[in-house]
């Protein structure tokens, strides 16, 4: 799937593009490898970093927004990877246009520019927020998770399929908790801040989450939501693993915060298809010029429906990993 194919990817300096790109050129002989991003500084400390001076990578500025420029840089690209977005809660909540034009525009005009260069495989990443979305941040990206289902009946003669791969927490990326606390322990912070001692979160390293992107290029009929199975965490057992001797204070949830994750929701369960290692959410819609068996993928692999009012979330899960699981998984992962 990805020898000698060009590749874009929006959002490309972020902890998921640099973790794909670094993979990607190691184990793979893709063709080239587009970089597109707003921020002209992370190009720049990017491109001094002896693994991303690889004469196929190309660097462009844009942003998402500016489907005129996505355009022109889709040229030629036989897929894409849909990673821009603006992801703080907080900052989605202060600054809602924005937000709605990154997340929800954005996504639009991938979709547009996408299908006017003829791009073959399009897979956009989602977050749990997503799913029953209690903060705008989640909204919007519910809103685009529709949008590139939707893509697929907007196809015509081209060729292009578009599907959305869902998943939480990345283990150390850039703004979640592990950076966190780890940040509190140099401080030597006199306590670690628990919102909730109930708290659950999945737990997901940058590999997995690309192993699971490139599996999925070679999954997909076109319309899916991609879920990985995950083991959880508690955050009290994150914090003890991270900063173990150092009390921990419970501060009150977030707003927009959940308790834990979802990535399944029950109203969609009769839209859910169980695989070994991972779920499938289906197409709510049905697209006019196709109707796949979405039981079984491109690669071979079989699921079966879940059942009635089933729910993907952290803090049901039946894997949870104790303190030292945490603490071998995080060094590894990092």
């Amino acid at each position: 799937m990805i020898d000698d194919k060009a590749i874009l990817i929006t959002g490309g300096t972020g902890s998921f593009g640099k973790r794909f790109i670094t993979r990607i050129l190691k184990e793979h002989s893709p063709r080239r490898v587009v970089i597109y991003s707003r921020d002209e500084l992370k190009q720049f400390e990017m491109q001094q970093m002896p693994e991303f001076q690889d004469p196929r990578i190309r660097y462009f500025i844009g942003d998402v927004r500016d489907r005129e420029r996505l355009t022109q840089a889709m040229e030629g690209i036989d897929i894409c990877i849909h990673a821009s977005a603006l992801k703080q809660v907080p900052a989605a909540e202060y600054n809602p246009f924005e937000c709605i034009k990154t997340n929800i525009h954005g996504a639009e005009n991938v979709i547009r520019a996408t299908l006017e260069q003829g791009v073959e495989n399009v897979i956009a990443l989602s977050t749990d927020k997503a799913a029953n979305p209690i903060n705008l941040y989640g909204a919007t990206k519910l809103c685009s998770d529709k949008l590139f289902v939707a893509a697929n009946n907007m196809v015509g003669k081209h060729k292009t399929r578009f599907s959305v791969t869902r998943y939480g927490n990345v283990v150390g990326s850039r703004g979640s908790v592990l950076p966190f606390f780890k940040g509190l322990v140099e401080k030597k912070a006199e306590f670690i801040p628990i919102t909730d001692d109930r708290m659950t979160r999945f737990w997901i390293s940058l590999d997995q989450g690309v192993d699971f992107v490139l599996n999925n290029l070679k999954r997909t009929h076109g319309g899916e939501i991609f879920v990985p199975k995950l083991p959880s965490i508690r955050v009290t057992d994150l914090a003890q693993s991270v900063a173990p001797g150092i009390p921990q204070r419970i501060v009150g949830i977030r707003p927009g915060e959940k308790l834990h994750e979802c990535m399944c929701p029950a109203d969609d369960s009769h839209l859910t298809i169980e695989f070994d290692d991972f779920f499938v959410i289906k197409p709510s819609i049905r697209f006019h010029d196709y109707d796949y068996d979405y039981t079984e993928n491109r690669n071979g692999e079989r699921g079966t429906p879940v059942p009635g009012g089933f729910e993907y979330n952290s803090g049901g899960n039946h894997h949870f990993l104790s303190v030292d699981e945490i603490t071998a998984f995080n060094d590894k992962a990092i």
